[in-house]
C-alpha cells in the first residue's frame, strides 16, 4: 500500500514537473515590422504588439506558462503599460496567457462574443481569462498614431474569430484564418467552416495590397500573395471533394485516394491530408 502511494505521488509530481517544464526551452523572440508593430513567436500562435506612447496593445498570448517570457520580451519593446488585449479566438495556445495577464498587468481583454461563451464552457478556465469587451461584428483602436480594426469574420476558422488590421501601418495579424503553407485547421465542432474559411481569406485580400504584411496564426511572416495560394489550395481541394462526396464516395474512399501531388507540402503533423480530406468531407 505504502509502495503503491509512493509510486502514485511520483509519478504525479513527475507529471506535473513536465506539464511545467514543457516550455522552458521556449524563446520568445520579436521582429520589428514598422514603426510600432512587432510579431512576437514561441510556442502556439504568433502574437501581435503595437507599442507606443499610447501604450501596448496585444494580440494573441499563447500559453499560460509564457506569460512571464511574453511579458519580458514586450517589456524589451517597450517599457510603455501593457493596456490591451485582443483574443482572435478561443483556442488555448491564443489565450492561455489571460489570466496571467490580466492578473499581472491589469489588461483589458477585447474578444468576439462567442469567444467568451466557449471560454465559459471551459472549466479549466479562471474568471480573470475571460474578456471583459466583447463585440459582435468589430472594434476600432485608435492607438499609437494608427487606426487598429479588429473584424469579426463569421463561421471561419471558429464561431468567434477576428483579424486585426492596422490600417497606417498596413499589416493584418490573421489569427488561425491563415496557415502559411500548410493545410488550415478548421475546427468543425467549433463553429468553423469551409465556405466561412474562404470568405475570411477573401475579406483579408480585399483589405491589403502587396505590400501588406501579413502575421499569420501559425508560421513565418506572410503576404498578399500567401493567402491568395491558401484560397487557391482550398477552392481546388474543395471542389475535388466535395466531388467525390457528391458522386456517393464514402469518407474512406475519399481519403485512400487522396489529393493530387501538388499538396503534398501543405501537409503537416496536425493537419495532415488525410485530415485535410476528412475536414472537406464533413464541413461542405
Amino acid at each position: 500500500m505504502k509502495k503503491t502511494l509512493i509510486a502514485m505521488l511520483t509519478g504525479l509530481i513527475v507529471g506535473q514537473a513536465t506539464a511545467h517544464d514543457r516550455f522552458e526551452n521556449v524563446e520568445i523572440k520579436a521582429s520589428k515590422l514598422s514603426d510600432s508593430v512587432h510579431m512576437l513567436t514561441g510556442a502556439g500562435g504568433n502574437i501581435g504588439v503595437s507599442a507606443g506612447d499610447d501604450g501596448v496593445l496585444v494580440i494573441d498570448d499563447q500559453f499560460e506558462e509564457l506569460g512571464p517570457k511574453i511579458r519580458d520580451a514586450i517589456k524589451a519593446i517597450s517599457d510603455s503599460d501593457i493596456r490591451y488585449l485582443i483574443n482572435t479566438h478561443y483556442h488555448g495556445d491564443h489565450t492561455g496567457s489571460n489570466a496571467w495577464f490580466k492578473d499581472n498587468e491589469d489588461v483589458t481583454i477585447f474578444a468576439h462574443d462567442n469567444v467568451r461563451v466557449r471560454l465559459i464552457g471551459d472549466n479549466k478556465v479562471s474568471g480573470s481569462a475571460l474578456p471583459v469587451v466583447t463585440y459582435e461584428q468589430g472594434v476600432k483602436f485608435h492607438l499609437n498614431g494608427d487606426v487598429i480594426h479588429v473584424i469579426h469574420t463569421p463561421a471561419s476558422h471558429t464561431d468567434g474569430d477576428s483579424f486585426v488590421w492596422f490600417e497606417k501601418q498596413n499589416i493584418i495579424h490573421a489569427g488561425d484564418m491563415l496557415f502559411k503553407d500548410w493545410f488550415p485547421y478548421i475546427d468543425l465542432d467549433g463553429g468553423g467552416t469551409v465556405e466561412g474559411y474562404m470568405n475570411t481569406l477573401q475579406a483579408m485580400i480585399d483589405a491589403s495590397n502587396d505590400a501588406t504584411q501579413i502575421i499569420p496564426g501559425h508560421g513565418p511572416l506572410a503576404s498578399r500573395q500567401d493567402l491568395k495560394n491558401s484560397l487557391n489550395m482550398i477552392k481546388v481541394t474543395a471542389k475535388e471533394i466535395k466531388a467525390r462526396k457528391d458522386a456517393g464516395m464514402s469518407i474512406e474512399d475519399a481519403v485512400a485516394k487522396g489529393l493530387d501531388s501538388e499538396w503534398d507540402s501543405w501537409s503537416w503533423n496536425f493537419i495532415t491530408t488525410e485530415r485535410w480530406i476528412k475536414t472537406l468531407y464533413n464541413g461542405q
